[in-house]
């Protein structure tokens, strides 16, 4: 079981169209396609996962829902989901809330809505999340097509309306396998005692140990996309290194060929 200095796994799960599917740096029409997004959680859960991190990429993106799909995920995982896109507004939020989910992650309304945000998270506490999508030192908003305010500005007035937890991603590094935004990760977390999940560019099992290490500085967990789609390493081997009982120099050079969704051309 994890300890107190383990870093928490949230394999992600994008849904677009009704389909399990990674982009790359958020852009529509970049992603690969990986099938049902049921399938692919299940396998996340089979191999050890405690949480997913659930994205309706379509509600991101204003331009439809996956609400269906997205709840059918929820009810039939016997972990913890983190529940992200679209969840704008009270009926968004109660509707994903219904799911059962164990939070949500609110990005886009933190922007917008600030005196929402300041209530929802008055009212949900830890069960609200907020998403903090970096392009530079400026916030992206709406599915990361436009741009938001500078970060440390908003994280300001988000640590003063008591949020529980930022979900912190570097969108250059998103889906390109070039390693997480240690930089960012650290000026993040020395503006805050509330825990951070790394989100983007995790490619390797060595990220995940060097995230690891930034557990005592407020990193809590890390979300993993596209390295485990495509196979750099299993979500098994990805566990034991996240809570110290594997070297990553110790690790297989590359994950069980049926350890990760197949890719659909």
């Amino acid at each position: 079981m994890p300890g107190v200095d383990s870093l928490t796994l949230l394999p992600a799960v994008d849904v677009k169209d009704g389909q399990a599917v990674q982009l790359v740096q958020g852009v529509d029409g970049t992603e690969k396609v990986f099938g049902d997004p049921l399938a692919a959680a299940r396998r996340w859960q089979e191999a050890g996962a405690e949480w997913i991190h659930l994205v309706d990429l379509d509600a991101a993106f204003g331009r439809g829902s996956n609400a269906a799909v997205i709840a059918e995920v929820t009810g039939a995982m016997d972990l913890k989901v983190e529940l992200s896109g679209g969840i704008r507004d009270d009926a968004s939020l109660e509707r994903a809330l219904a799911t059962g989910c164990a939070r949500v992650n609110i990005g886009t309304a933190a922007l917008e809505s600030p005196d929402w945000v300041t209530e929802v998270i008055d009212r949900h506490g830890d069960k609200i999340a907020v998403g903090l999508d970096v392009k530079g030192d400026k916030l992206a908003a709406r599915g990361w097509t436009s741009e938001g305010g500078d970060v440390f500005e908003t994280l300001a007035r988000l640590e003063a309306a008591g949020c529980a937890r930022y979900v912190v991603t570097d969108v250059a590094s998103d889906g390109m396998l070039t390693g997480p935004n240690y930089e960012l990760l650290g000026a993040i977390c020395a503006r805050t005692s509330a825990p951070v999940v790394a989100s983007g560019g995790i490619s390797s099992l060595e990220d995940l140990r060097r995230l690891r290490g930034l557990v005592p500085i407020g990193i809590e967990g890390a979300i993993i996309g596209t390295a485990l789609y495509v196979g750099n390493f299993s979500l098994a081997d990805a566990l034991e290194v996240a809570h110290g009982e594997l070297d990553p120099d110790e690790a297989p050079d590359q994950a069980d060929s049926d350890a990760s969704p197949t890719e659909q051309q």
